[in-house]
């Protein structure tokens, strides 16, 4: 069951936090970069034509008196504690997303305050008269329904997510905090631009095209959570306590004291096979102050999201204002996951995040197979320069150097961009390739095809071409008498299959398939 969520949005939270940090007056138009590029910008700079993505000098350009700001995580964490804070007065559970969104359980304090609208409007008074800046509510069941609730600043009945969801564009899932941008690029070609035309397919069916993110995508937009919490009972060893002496009272201190303890924190859920969706950072002042504050994200969270994170959350304690501020330095900081997931939703390798005593054992395990099976039984993968899919990929036996023999940035002419086949054949099958009028599809003395592919001869018989790029040319080295020419082509069929033919010859080709695409 989904949980009834409410959603505490601050818009523009990084142009916000960098005009308060700087002293920007409100009328300003402000906008923050990174790479040169627009990420965030106020209402203001927005009526003036400045949009995210823009280029610095076409913002400038376009509002000469934009006030120009670099991007700085901690400041935005700092400066949104005390919003954090002002809703944490009125209702308990509150758990930070990210600098410039809360979110929390709404259930238990809406039946106090007497009803969700109700709650909504108190708020809104609260976080701007104990905060200092404007807010928007949206509650819904689940995180990403009341999120979206939120930027429109309305509340969801129970139930009705999915419909609330379903005319809102696919854009929506690619969120701040989970980069989505290429499910999205896919989604909108495929003609899904709904969220409600996604919601549609079926599991199956988008599990076996676009993966366990597409799933976790899928389940919210049904208006469903990312995937049912871990609920088993978490051993108390799991939680890293960490003692100061003397007191914690700087950022950079604490910032490199984050990445040590993050990696310990992370190290013991894996060992049990557990990853971090919901962080709780309590720390305890040398005055016996209690300070807590639980961080959720969407997805796990790795060594280096913990670490970011602990080194925020000190940002808001210690650089506070000194109303707000701790009274003195932190003696005792203890990390402990408030919801974990099992560890297989972080796909790692076969190696990485494993210790140094895992590495080895691994290899004696390698050297063992190639003692019973032979040194050649064991290889590993080195990706090399090259034109093709086949030529790039070297198979070097367990033990030997594994070196790059040519360069695979260098220039390649001819070279087949990407995307790269799925399965590359070791043995290429047979192909004919005709033009509409049935003849075969050969090369001009330009290096040229002689006419577009219009079908295409399989063992399964002839498929008709909906679509095709290329070719792509691989002049013949000195001394030969046929070069290679790849097209990449889009077969008609049930169901519909893109294949990627290699042509051999000078004049006419003799065509093969050399790899299939998903």
């Amino acid at each position: 069951m989904t949980t009834r969520m409410l959603a505490v949005w601050c818009a523009d939270w990084a142009a916000v936090s960098a005009a308060i940090a700087a002293g920007v007056p409100a009328h300003q138009p402000v906008a923050v970069f990174s790479a040169n590029r627009v990420v965030a910008c106020s209402a203001v700079a927005r009526a003036a034509g400045v949009r995210r993505g823009m280029r610095r000098r076409e913002a400038q350009a376009r509002c000469p008196e934009l006030a120009v700001f670099a991007t700085d995580d901690g400041r935005d964490a700092r400066l949104f504690e005390p919003v954090a804070a002002a809703v944490e007065e009125l209702v308990v559970g509150v758990e930070v997303v990210r600098p410039g969104l809360v979110a929390v359980p709404v259930d238990g304090a809406a039946g106090y305050f007497g009803g969700e609208q109700a709650l909504a409007e108190l708020l809104v008074d609260q976080v701007s008269g104990h905060a200092g800046v404007e807010c928007q509510i949206g509650i819904a069941d689940g995180l990403f329904a009341a999120t979206l609730a939120a930027h429109r600043g309305v509340i969801v009945e129970r139930g009705r997510a999915k419909e609330f969801l379903a005319p809102l564009g696919v854009h929506e899932l690619d969120q701040p905090d989970v980069d989505r941008a290429e499910l999205v690029d896919l989604l909108r070609r495929l003609g899904l631009r709904t969220l409600g035309a996604f919601a549609a397919l079926t599991e199956r069916d988008v599990v076996s095209r676009f993966g366990s993110a597409g799933l976790v995508a899928h389940r919210l937009a049904n208006g469903r959570s990312e995937r049912p919490p871990h609920r088993r009972r978490l051993p108390p060893e799991l939680a890293v306590p960490k003692e100061f002496d003397p007191p914690l009272d700087r950022v950079d201190a604490a910032a490199f004291m984050a990445k040590t303890l993050a990696e310990r924190f992370h190290a013991g859920l894996a060992a049990h096979g557990l990853a971090c969706t919901r962080l709780g950072i309590s720390a305890t002042t040398e005055h016996g102050e209690e300070l807590n504050r639980v961080w959720r994200c969407a997805e796990p969270l790795t060594p280096q999201g913990i670490a970011d994170r602990v080194r925020w959350q000190f940002e808001g304690w210690l650089r506070a204002d000194p109303a707000g501020r701790p009274t003195a330095g932190i003696v005792r900081l203890l990390l402990q996951p408030e919801e974990t997931v099992e560890g297989q939703s972080l796909q790692l390798g076969l190696w990485r995040g494993l210790t140094g005593e895992h590495d080895e054992k691994a290899a004696r395990a390698l050297v063992r197979v190639q003692g019973l099976l032979g040194p050649d039984s064991v290889f590993t993968a080195v990706l090399d320069g090259g034109r093709g899919p086949a030529e790039r990929v070297r198979l070097v036996p367990w033990g030997d150097h594994r070196a790059v023999t040519s360069p695979p940035d260098a220039t390649w002419p001819g070279r087949l961009p990407q995307p790269s086949p799925a399965t590359v054949f070791a043995e290429p099958g047979p192909a004919r390739v005709r033009d509409a009028a049935g003849a075969e599809v050969g090369l001009t003395r330009r290096r040229e095809l002689t006419a577009p592919p219009a079908v295409v001869l399989l063992r399964g018989g002839p498929r008709q071409v909906l679509d095709w790029a290329g070719p792509w040319l691989v002049e013949p080295r000195w001394g030969a008498d046929e070069c290679r020419t790849r097209i990449q082509v889009l077969l008609a069929g049930e169901p519909e299959l893109a294949v990627l033919l290699t042509g051999t010859g000078m004049d006419s080709l003799k065509w093969t398939v050399e790899g299939v695409y998903d």
